[in-house]
């Protein structure tokens, strides 16, 4: 998918096992959902933690990440308590959501079939950035951050 695609209303488990539905993540403002191959591996536990440290600016901006992987309800539990992570993580076990944006490999088996990758998601369910990088873990929470004032500006 890309900037201006819309999302479909999709709904995964989170961390607690509760379902959450984009539509309801969405309704206090933008989304940044950014995809990670495995909970509690290096990169993503690095990446989640920038994402967690800049929490009061994504919150300024009106807007909730929101970590997203192949793992099950009880690694991202195991993952969101022991880095006090502070926002959703969802399970897609079957990887349905990643292959729709974009973020499945089909080459890889298991947890590395997800890439690395994040989406801006505005209220209307449209892209406003694209973001990739499978090394460069703390690019994903600065770029959304610069896409979201870029966003802000322009409404």
């Amino acid at each position: 998918m890309n900037v201006g695609d819309q999302v479909s209303d999709f709904e995964l488990k989170d961390e607690t096992g509760a379902p959450r539905r984009l539509s309801a993540l969405l309704r206090n403002g933008p989304v940044v959902l950014f995809f990670y191959p495995i909970a509690s591996s290096g990169g993503c536990t690095q990446e989640a933690c920038h994402f967690r440290d800049l929490a009061a600016e994504f919150a300024a901006l009106g807007a909730q990440p929101v970590g997203i992987s192949g793992d099950g309800v009880t690694a991202q539990s195991t993952f969101a308590t022991a880095h006090s992570l502070g926002y959703p993580l969802l399970s897609d076990a079957g990887k349905k959501v990643a292959k729709e944006l974009g973020a499945k490999r089909s080459w890889l088996p298991g947890g590395l079939a997800t890439k690395r990758k994040t989406f801006v998601i505005g209220q209307d369910r449209r892209i406003i950035e694209v973001i990739a990088s499978e090394t460069k873990f703390d690019m994903h929470a600065d770029d959304a951050l610069a896409a979201l004032k870029r966003h802000k500006a322009a409404a």
